[in-house]
């Protein structure tokens, strides 16, 4: 996709060559826009609770470049029959919740005719030039913390078959419908050196993008990454998705794992996610300050999840 980048426009600060969570692009001085755009088909039954964490999904990649969203777009594929127009209206309501919550402003959208239900938002935002916060910029030495558990993949796809305790899926909708504003803000005011946020290709695909941009190693220490003690269990029983297996097809020849990993750890580590947290690079004598700011802040299940080592070629490795 490198070609598709305007050759020689030396406003563009982050375009596609790293696969980073959202363009950047320099307006004056050291003023430049964040823009992004994503939209998911649902993963709850309930309308309302569906558009407020499409919304943060969306939103979340503003907060992953360091930067504060400042307008939305509706962007919605709608059934013309077999819903109920109250249940889209829910929908817009709690996408409407969350830019809100971001402060930012709601200004229009675009709305099509799709056999298939999906939502989300085109997001634009503002950030300072000079903190845009890349996944390619992780230095050897570098403290990974991960700011939400994992599993989320699991947990919808047993959620469809009502195959999952609600208790779970109380605790995976909390997450998934907070922002990751503050981990944002902390972030900034401790200096990371990179981030991105954990979506769809779960915490091996992500982490390979940020080892593969940055030319360095990651090693994750599986048992410090937090999870969702139940989707370990579903994987383990058969639970899955179909792009689970496509992100592990992504890190094949790019992963060390020990033989003593269970398949079920390794398979959580490539489960999608949605709405997910933030992994950052943190310098190491900042990672502790970060971390407790992050768990004071309302991010109770941030971790310290590994580190990042000079390698080359970059890859991955997995610690026990």
């Amino acid at each position: 996709m490198h070609g598709l980048e305007p050759v020689g426009d030396a406003n563009l600060l982050v375009g596609f060559g790293t696969s980073d969570d959202a363009g950047v692009y320099r307006l004056q001085g050291d003023l430049a826009l964040v823009q992004t755009v994503d939209f998911i088909t649902p993963v709850v039954d309930d309308p309302e609770q569906f558009g407020q964490i499409a919304a943060a999904n969306a939103l979340s990649d503003v907060y992953a470049m360091g930067g504060r969203p400042l307008t939305a777009l509706n962007v919605c594929c709608f059934p013309g029959e077999g819903i109920d127009r109250s249940q889209l209206a829910g929908i817009l309501m709690g996408g409407a919740a969350k830019v809100r919550e971001a402060g930012a402003a709601l200004v229009g959208g675009h709305t099509v005719r799709d056999a298939e239900l999906k939502y989300g938002l085109s997001v634009t935002g503002v950030v300072d030039a000079r903190q845009v916060v890349r996944n390619s910029t992780a230095q050897a030495g570098d403290i990974l913390l991960l700011t939400k558990p994992v599993g989320t993949g699991a947990l919808i796809s047993a959620y469809r078959n009502r195959r999952v305790s609600e208790a779970t899926m109380r605790e995976a909708i909390a997450e998934m419908t907070r922002l990751n504003a503050s981990a944002c803000r902390l972030m900034l005011e401790h200096g990371v050196h990179a981030c991105t946020d954990i979506t769809g290709f779960g915490v091996l695909g992500h982490s390979l993008e940020m080892a593969e941009g940055s030319s360095v190693g990651i090693r994750l220490a599986a048992a410090r990454i937090p999870i969702y003690e139940e989707s370990l269990d579903l994987i383990r029983k058969g639970t899955g998705t179909g792009v689970t297996r496509c992100n592990l097809r992504l890190v094949e020849g790019k992963l060390r794992v020990p033989d003593r990993l269970a398949e079920e750890m390794l398979a959580l580590l490539a489960d999608p996610q949605t709405s997910g947290g933030l992994l950052m690079a943190v310098p190491p004598e900042s990672a502790d300050a970060l971390l407790a700011a992050l768990q004071s802040s309302g991010e109770t299940r941030a971790a310290s999840i590994g580190e990042v080592f000079p390698a080359q070629p970059p890859g991955l490795e997995i610690i026990p």
